[in-house]
Formats: C-alpha cells, sequence, structure tokens
C-alpha cells in the first residue's frame, strides 16, 4: 500500500474499489517502474515508503532475485 505521498507517478500507481494505493504490478508479477534489464527502479528518488524500507542488497532482497533470476 502506498501510504504517504512520495510522487509516485499515476502510471504506476493502481487503486482498488475502495481507493487503496498499491504499486502497479504487470503480468510477470514484477513492479511496474522496476527495469527488467537492470533490475533498478526507475522512481528510486520517488519510491515509495515500502521500498525504502526494504534495504537494497539485504539478504531479503537477494532471496527475491534469486527466485526470478
Amino acid at each position: 500500500m502506498l501510504i504517504s505521498d512520495t510522487g509516485v507517478p499515476e502510471e504506476h500507481i493502481k487503486r482498488d474499489q475502495w481507493g487503496g494505493e498499491t504499486m502497479l504490478r504487470l503480468s510477470d508479477g514484477w513492479c511496474s517502474a522496476l527495469d527488467r534489464e537492470t533490475f533498478m527502479c526507475t522512481i528510486y528518488e520517488n519510491r515509495p515508503w515500502i521500498c525504502r524500507e526494504f534495504e537494497m542488497g539485504s539478504y531479503e532482497c537477494r532471496d527475491e532475485r534469486a527466485e526470478f533470476l
């Protein structure tokens, strides 16, 4: 869920029937802001809070990437 206004561009936001906002996921299940070639965030400066908390290079990050590489 997008909890605060971080400046995430509209094209990367999905709204549910109650108005809740989340990051848009594409048909492959990955975040729409993720560059599929570099695995880098294309909106890094405006990324949501949860992405700021999910430390790049952490064991959680490496585990998630390993499942899809």
